[in-house]
């Protein structure tokens, strides 16, 4: 196998969710920090389809000077990844008609 010194990861630690309490290594991408989500797939007993259990990424917390002292995840309880916002996007919800729609 190929060395592959140059992969990073952090000890992250889990909140909420069945993996509460647990410090997994995650590894950190190019910008050195772990990814916006972690998925978790586990399969099913009776050989369905497998649950997936996503976690979001959160500051871990702040220091005295105000420096964020790195990352944790959070249980995303509803189960929905996501999704990467820009500020040039659509929002989600439209209103009825249009600016310069004069019949009301």
């Amino acid at each position: 196998m190929a060395d592959t010194g140059g992969v990073k990861s952090e000890d992250t630690p889990f909140e909420g969710g069945p993996m509460d309490g647990r410090v997994l290594p995650v590894l950190l991408g190019p910008t050195g920090h772990p990814p916006k989500q972690y998925r978790i797939p586990l399969p099913d007993p009776d050989g369905g389809p497998p649950t997936v259990l996503i976690y979001r990424r959160v500051p871990r917390g702040h220091s005295k000077l105000g420096l964020q002292q790195g990352w944790k995840y959070e249980y995303e309880p509803e189960g929905r990844p996501s999704r990467l916002r820009w500020p040039w996007s659509k929002p989600d919800a439209t209103p009825g008609g249009k600016p310069d729609d004069t019949d009301g």
